[in-house]
């Protein structure tokens, strides 16, 4: 589960979610994302369930990209608790998201695999999200292909000299 190693002050003030994300509403680091539509806390159990199911429907293929983390403390008082007598304790992390957010992002994968993994992901959470694609995603995903196949050829030419040597002997 996600959460901060520490932290400034262990319990912060509710806050606002008005307005648009002012930053990471773009894609980065890979060819698919998830953006968020509207404002909500997610938490840390929420990103996790999203992750997961990504991961195990790519079958460990591709990369996932978590955008967000969960660095805001939310307090609650415990059950059946007169009003008063001070703020509650910390019991879980959020992460504040605002429409257009990138929140998760996939690379190294076909699209249909990637839009699948996605869906699953959006089911996971508590708002509405949009799945968006790079402009140069087709050639981007080709290309980390065609170098992981170099790569493998590379592997096996290494593994077929390796076994020449081992026939000279």
């Amino acid at each position: 589960m996600l959460a901060p190693k520490r932290v400034l002050h262990r319990k912060v003030q509710r806050g606002s979610m008005k307005g648009q994300a002012k930053g990471n509403t773009e894609l980065h680091f890979g060819e698919y994302g998830l953006k968020a539509l509207e404002a909500h806390w997610i938490t840390n159990r929420q990103i996790e369930a999203a992750r997961v199911a990504m991961t195990r429907y790519m079958r460990r293929g591709g990369r996932v990209y978590i955008t967000i983390f969960p660095d805001k403390p939310i307090t609650k008082k415990p059950a059946e608790t007169r009003m008063g007598s001070g703020k509650g304790n910390p019991e879980e992390w959020v992460a504040v998201v605002k429409p257009g957010r990138i929140m998760f992002e996939i690379s190294g994968v076909t699209e249909p695999i990637a839009r699948e993994a996605l869906r699953l992901a959006q089911h996971k959470l508590p708002i509405k999200t949009k799945i968006v694609i790079a402009k140069d995603a087709e050639e981007r995903a080709e290309a980390e292909i065609a170098a992981e196949e170099a790569k493998e050829a590379e592997w096996a030419a290494k593994d077929a000299a390796a076994a020449a040597a081992e026939e000279d002997k």
